[in-house]
């Protein structure tokens, strides 16, 4: 049995991380409340440019343009939104297994040729990235630090860019979406090419009037809309991030609750039975004496 002064140094270490638990709760659901506000009022932004966009295209064009080029999938890109902390449960575990599985799934062939590039947004997706050797492009990985909608601009003007140029023939967006504090939906969405109408769900049929015309109504279109749908995604991952943290830290302080619990029991017992070993040499003593 451990000794009192160990169990009593245990209580106090257990006090002490406890403390931390509930401090780093109320932070994360400080932060939670302010990131939940901007994707509620994000996302029929999003939807609304998304779906624009969609019957756009569907309204069809003289001939294919560069955001829908359809071309052999020899490079991939994959965008890897991540935490720049841990401490988040399952948050970050969750997106790297998702990107792997992706890999492992449906790029396998270009993977072997190191054609799979990651571009992490989040500390803690370059990190792991980065033990493994891909292939990666690390300038946006800290964009959590100061997060705007100028830094993500800046994220999916690289995207653009790279795909217009031929860099890359498809990327991917993986995340976590924000459903509630305790539930966050992985998604995996193709950012380029855009998808055709037919594959969109729920895509809707509507004849619009051009003014001046359609391509250039559309190309001013498509680069602001990606830039939102990027946007969407990394408040969206921002929301979760902090949902799972709160969950996480709540979580930690109730076992750190039932640990002291059984540590106070612990100590008690350890106590009653020193103060019993005490007793029966005091009375072991006087018989002793009794008998001498």
């Amino acid at each position: 049995m451990a000794s009192l002064k160990e169990v009593k140094s245990r209580i106090l270490s257990v006090v002490s991380t406890q403390q931390i638990t509930k401090a780093m709760k109320m932070v994360a659901a400080a932060k939670l409340r302010k990131s939940q506000e901007r994707i509620i009022q994000m996302r029929p932004f999003a939807k609304k440019l998304n779906g624009l966009l969609q019957n756009l295209s569907a309204a069809g064009t003289d001939g294919p343009t560069w955001y829908n080029a359809i071309r052999e999938e020899k490079k991939v890109l994959i965008v890897t939104v991540s935490s720049d902390r841990g401490l988040c449960g399952g948050f970050n575990s969750s997106i790297f297994k998702a990107v792997v599985k992706l890999i492992e799934e449906k790029y396998s062939s270009q993977h072997k040729q190191k054609n799979v590039t990651i571009l992490p947004i989040g500390k803690k997706a370059s990190e792991f990235f980065a033990k493994r050797n891909f292939p990666m492009v690390n300038d946006y990985s800290l964009i959590f630090h100061d997060l705007s909608f100028d830094k993500v601009s800046e994220v999916a003007q690289f995207l653009m860019d790279g795909f217009r140029k031929g860099e890359y023939d498809k990327i991917e967006v993986v995340y976590n979406e924000f459903k509630n504090v305790a539930t966050q939906i992985l998604r995996t969405e193709q950012f380029l090419p855009i998808l055709p109408p037919a594959k969109v769900k729920n895509a809707e049929e509507v004849d619009y009037i051009y003014q001046p015309n359609q391509e250039e109504i559309i190309t001013g279109l498509v680069p602001k809309s990606l830039k939102v749908q990027l946007f969407k995604s990394v408040l969206d991952s921002n929301a979760s991030e902090n949902g799972a943290r709160m969950t996480a830290m709540d979580k930690a302080t109730e076992n750190a609750g039932e640990l002291l619990k059984d540590l106070r029991l612990t100590y008690n017992r350890t106590r009653q039975a020193a103060i019993t070993k005490e007793i029966l040499e005091i009375v072991a003593g006087a018989e002793a004496l009794k008998s001498a």
